[in-house]
Parts: C-alpha cells; sequence; structure tokens
C-alpha cells in the first residue's frame, strides 16, 4: 500500500485548521497540525513531512522566523504561505527566502489542491534532479564537486533526455569518454548498447570499414560480411572519439549518416536506414582544422548541436583530494592491497603538480604511489620522490640503445629508492649490488633524496 503524503497545516486558527484539514483528507493526504511557530517546528523535526501549509501572523515564533528554520532543518521542503489581507508583503518576502508559493485567503478548495500538486511535482523533479547527479557521479566514476564540473553535470541533466548530438571538448586525459557514456546512460536510450569508436586509433584506409561495414569480397581481406558501428548503434548511442582524426573522405559519409539516417556498406549498392544518436569527442580545435582545410565546416555545425567542455584538472584542483581518495579505494581493493591513506601534506604536493596529464596522469600517479609505497601511510616525501619520475618511460625508435638503457636504469633505480624509502642498502640487497655501486649511479643519474625526510 502506498503511504500517503504527509501535509502540516500550521495557524492560530482552529477553524482554519480543522477546513484545511477536511479538504486535504478527502483528497488522501495525511493531515497534521500545529497552533503556533514552535510546534511547527517541533513537526518538521520530529516527523516525515512532505508539505506545509504555513501562515505568517502566529503567537510567538511568526510564521517568517519558522520558514527560515525550516529551510534549515530541511531545505527541499515545500512551504506554501497562507496570507491575510495586511500580510501580502511580507508573503512576497517569504517567497525570497525560499517558500514555494503564497494563497490569500479567504481559501479556495481549488487553487489549494493546485497549488499542491505543483509544489510536490515540483519538489519530485528537484529529488530526481539530486539523484541523478548522484548517479552520474557514482556510477559513471565522474568525480568533483567544483564550480566547473557542477556545470557539466548541469549540462548532461538537461542534454541526456534528448536526441541532439553533442560534441564534447577537452585536453587528452580529462574524461571526455565519462562523459559521454553518462549522456548515455541516463537517457531514454539507456537499453541499447553504447558504441564507441576511436577515430585516432584506426587506420584511415580500413575507418569506413569500421562505421559503415562491408559486403564480403568488396576488398582484398573483406572474406564475410560485415556490419559497421553504425548499425551496432542503430536505435542506440554512437561515440566518435578523437573525431579530429578521421579523414575528409570519411567525414563526408559520416555527414550524410547524420543528415540522412542513411548508410551504405562497403560493396553493398542498397542502403540502410539508421537511427543513432552521435556523440563525438576531440582535443584538437576544430575551428583551426576548419581553416586548414582539414575538417569539414558542415560536419562541424552538425556535431556541435550542443558542446561540453571538460575542464583540465589545473582548472579544478579542489576535485584533487576526492580524485585521489577513489583512487587509493579501487586500486588497494583490486591489488589485494591494505588500504593506504595519504598525510595532509601529500595533498598539498599532489595540488602544486600541473598535471599535463589531467586525471588519467593523476590515477597512474596513484597508483604507482600505492604500489612503490610499502608504508600504509603515504608521505609528502613519497610524492616528492615519485615526481621525479616521469609519468611514463616513453622514448622513439630512434633513441640511441645506450641513452635508452640508460634512462629505463635511472627510472627502475629511483622507483626502488622510492619504494625503499631512500635506504640505500635495502636497495642494494634487493638489486643485489655493491651499495657503493648504489651511490655512484645515484651520483650519475642526480638521484637526491628530497629534502625534509629527516
Amino acid at each position: 500500500m502506498k503511504d500517503k503524503t504527509t501535509i502540516l497545516v500550521v495557524d492560530d486558527e482552529a477553524k482554519i485548521r480543522n477546513i484545511l484539514q477536511d479538504i486535504l483528507e478527502l483528497e488522501g493526504y495525511q493531515v497534521f497540525q500545529a497552533k503556533d511557530g514552535h510546534g511547527a517546528i517541533e513537526e518538521i523535526e520530529n516527523k516525515n513531512i512532505q508539505l506545509v501549509f504555513l501562515d505568517l501572523k502566529l503567537p510567538g515564533l511568526d510564521g517568517i522566523d519558522v520558514l527560515r528554520r525550516s529551510m534549515e532543518l530541511k531545505p527541499d521542503l515545500p512551504v506554501i504561505i497562507i496570507s491575510g489581507h495586511g500580510t501580502i508583503k511580507t508573503a512576497v518576502e517569504a517567497i525570497k527566502l525560499g517558500a514555494y508559493d503564497f494563497i490569500e485567503k479567504p481559501l479556495e478548495a481549488q487553487r489549494i489542491l493546485i497549488t499542491i500538486r505543483n509544489a510536490l511535482a515540483q519538489e519530485r523533479t528537484e529529488r530526481e534532479k539530486k539523484s541523478l547527479i548522484k548517479n552520474i557521479r557514482e556510477r559513471y566514476r565522474m568525480i568533483g564537486t567544483s564550480g566547473a564540473m557542477r556545470e557539466v553535470y548541469d549540462l548532461i541533466e538537461k542534454i541526456a533526455p534528448t536526441n541532439s548530438r553533442v560534441l564534447i571538448t577537452g585536453e587528452s586525459g580529462t574524461g571526455k569518454e565519462l562523459v559521454a557514456r553518462a549522456i548515455h546512460n541516463v537517457s531514454p536510450r539507456v537499453s541499447g548498447p553504447f558504441v564507441m569508436v576511436n577515430c585516432a586509433a584506426i587506420p584511415h584506409e580500413l575507418i569506413e570499414s569500421e562505421l559503415f561495414g562491408h559486403k564480403k569480397g568488396s576488398f582484398t581481406g573483406a572474406i564475410s560480411d560485415q556490419i559497421g558501428k553504425f548499425e551496432h548503434a542503430n536505435g542506440s548511442t554512437l561515440f566518435l572519439d578523437e573525431i579530429g582524426d578521421m579523414a575528409p573522405t570519411t567525414q563526408a559519409k559520416v555527414l550524410r549518416a547524420i543528415e540522412e539516417g542513411e548508410i551504405q556498406r562497403i560493396g553493398d549498392p542498397s542502403p540502410k536506414n539508421v537511427d543513432v544518436r552521435v556523440l563525438a569527442a576531440t582535443n584538437k580545435e576544430l575551428k583551426v582544422l576548419i581553416e586548414k582545410g582539414n575538417f569539414r565546416a558542415d560536419l562541424f555545425y552538425r556535431l556541435n548541436v550542443v558542446s561540453i567542455h571538460v575542464p583540465p584538472l589545473r582548472e579544478r584542483k579542489e576535485d584533487i583530494e576526492d580524485l585521489v581518495a577513489f583512487f587509493l579505494q579501487g586500486i588497494c581493493e583490486e591489488n589485494n592491497i591494505r588500504m593506504k591513506r595519504l598525510s595532509q601534506s601529500a595533498f598539498s604536493a599532489l595540488m602544486q603538480y600541473s598535471w599535463s596529464g589531467n586525471v588519467r596522469e593523476l590515477k597512474s600517479f596513484v597508483e604507482r604511489l600505492v604500489i612503490l609505497t610499502e608504508s600504509d601511510h603515504i608521505a609528502e616525501e613519497h610524492v616528492r620522490a615519485l615526481q621525479q619520475v616521469k609519468p611514463s618511460f616513453e622514448l622513439s625508435l630512434d633513441t640511441p640503445w645506450d641513452r635508452a638503457k640508460q634512462e629505463f636504469e635511472r627510472q627502475f633505480l629511483l622507483s626502488k629508492l622510492v619504494a625503499n624509502e631512500w635506504n640505500v642498502i635495502k636497495t642494494a640487497k634487493e638489486l643485489k649490488l655493491d651499495r657503493t655501486n648504489i651511490h655512484r649511479k645515484m651520483k650519475t643519474y642526480r638521484l637526491e633524496r628530497p629534502s625534509g625526510n629527516g
């Protein structure tokens, strides 16, 4: 059996309280009464009240004071003001303070019931909105409460229920794919697959087959029929990541698919209709590519119906602590490691770093911290030491062998020193080297224990 909606009627006149109670109970509401301000606050504090009718003229604690206290206790509780002729000005003030609406006396049953329905509907919408944002953050790992991230959440909430195309921009590692997944997962298309294509990872000669499919024998290596990503995403969502790397010839076919809802497999003369919501992402300035003739302006405008910019980590450093806590828990659980904690000074050191690789770099850094720090307590010295290690070991194929070997040795030795908290004897024992050899290599590679470590 569904619980009844609970309404509190606050008025110093018993006649008005009883009339309201009769009207509301006939409509199936559960009604409580309070004859003064202090009684109203007690009811709000101790009962699951879902809406309040509040008279402004009350003995002792007046209606405005009750409203203020109610907003402190339960900010989302709808309050409808009952206003006499002489309190209209005060009723307007109450609206500014957060009351939902005011009804002037004498009260009309129809107006009362309509106002209640509207107030409860708005409260339900606000509750669902907060639940949606919480759902996005928790289920799709979009971590952060900064103003910049709240703007992203608000845009996701607005556009997810629509079929609008979205262009997601931002630097590498900021979480553009997460935004796309969040849009899909709170959209009406959630029952269908989220189909992703990384346009930068697929050779230009294969991208069309990947997107649109092909018929057997249509080109060398086409040993069977294959459907493309557009068909996989029919009725659902297609995410084109790194759209700026797509070849111009493929861009023209994507444009046709978007404009006409029609695709054609390679080697198949018959077109197919598809219903696909396209989300795209890029870390490049598409307008610059357009000026250089490398990206179609008409495709840009088709994709850029709504734009979401994902801010770099350096512009939302207040989110670092939440991100690190999230990564720590996940990494420790995945690797069956006892939970580790960062000191406040360690967090401060992380805040000072530029994080050019954004959230992706931060996650990798936290993973190395967890693996290389033996202690359960990660201190500033561990962070400072590890920051001396390059985030990734990347050397081109043109790098001379001796240099590549030296760079690897430097990074490997530094990692071991950090893991052993700069204990040279312990490091030498683990590496089965003489400690004088370790000291000599530290001097060669200019590896010094950070200051302030005792």
